[in-house]
């Protein structure tokens, strides 16, 4: 089985949804900060969350806890490049416990990992979608339902297919 994202939708079997890509779309990804949503086949290597907005998240794909020392690098200075850390970290990172809630639930996917190419861009998730859908830096972003409800129906074998 696999996740298709296209035109806006995420469509995963009979389940179709709106979702929020990059603000420059779909296309090939050159750089980090380039806003756009890389094309290609990705797995979902695992999810993070915060378990205490998240009660009883069911998944059958690996889970971890988002703590407040939990950060993702996007410094292409350091060699911790497209990963998550811990604080302190004297790179630049992304925060993954925030305030705006669009990171309670995030699917990693194995973008740019194996090997990572230093300034290729960091961090494709799919994630909660602001109220608006208001375009991201890149990644997929769905309704807080939607996330939950697709958490459960994943496995480790799971493709998402962005065309």
């Amino acid at each position: 089985m696999h996740i298709l994202i296209k035109n806006k939708s995420l469509i995963y079997n009979n389940y179709k949804v709106k979702c929020a890509l990059g603000k420059r779309g779909i296309g090939a990804k050159k750089k980090e900060g380039d806003l756009i949503t890389p094309r290609g086949t990705y797995k979902i290597k695992g999810i993070l969350y915060r378990r205490d907005k998240i009660k009883n998240l069911i998944t059958k794909l690996r889970k971890k806890a988002i703590n407040k020392k939990m950060v993702w690098c996007d410094d292409p200075k350091s060699k911790k490049y497209n990963q998550l850390v811990k604080l302190p970290f004297k790179f630049n990172f992304e925060k993954l416990y925030r305030k705006d809630g669009i990171y309670d639930v995030i699917f990693i996917l194995n973008f740019n990992t194996n090997p990572v190419k230093k300034n290729k861009g960091s961090a494709i998730f799919i994630h909660i979608a602001k109220r608006n859908y208001s375009a991201t830096r890149g990644c997929i972003a769905i309704k807080r339902n939607d996330i939950k409800k697709l958490a459960c129906r994943v496995n480790k074998n799971t493709l998402v297919k962005i065309l």
